[in-house]
């Protein structure tokens, strides 16, 4: 099911597109604010093979601003910030479809346009030797990784021919 376009947020926003690995798009409104990681809080999600949500607990319903009607059933890639490269994403399921267990930071895209940082790792959830589906647990980053991995992932992105 292709994401639903964004609604334009009330306050200032800059309207981007997104293209998603299966080539569909689709237009987000990006704001300069971040709201802080929580402190003592970690985010809990799961999906089925195809990244779609089938659990969202309190902390990520209340972060990502959407209910968690919204999220359960909607793909993953809902709280892709236009600001992640694609090779980020390429690793992480490179990494959990072999079976493994992947680590990295994300900028995720809340449904007013806001931003939150993560320090995220995700895991395969194995029942009878096969992958059925995923759980990813993120916790607060770092201030100084936030940086150090905003620096990087702009890199990428121009390598990717998005902006830079």
């Amino acid at each position: 099911m292709p994401l639903a376009d964004m609604q334009a947020p009330a306050g200032p926003a800059e309207q981007r597109q997104i293209t998603y690995n299966d080539g569909s798009t689709r237009t987000v409104y990006v704001t300069d604010h971040e709201i802080p990681y929580p402190d003592g809080r970690l985010i809990i999600s799961r999906t089925d093979l195809n990244g779609i949500i089938t659990h969202a607990n309190e902390a990520f319903v209340e972060l990502s601003g959407y209910t968690r009607e919204e999220l359960i059933g909607q793909p993953h890639c809902i709280l892709r910030h236009p600001d992640m490269p694609k090779a980020a994403f390429k690793d992480l399921w490179a990494t959990v479809s072999a079976g493994k267990k992947w680590h990295g930071y994300v900028k995720n895209l809340c449904k007013d346009g806001s931003h939150y940082w993560v320090y995220a790792t995700a895991v395969p959830n194995v029942r009878g030797g096969k992958i059925v589906g995923y759980t990813s647990v993120r916790r607060k980053p770092s201030r100084r990784k936030i940086e150090e991995m905003t620096a990087t992932y702009k890199e990428w992105r121009a390598a990717e021919g998005g902006q830079a």
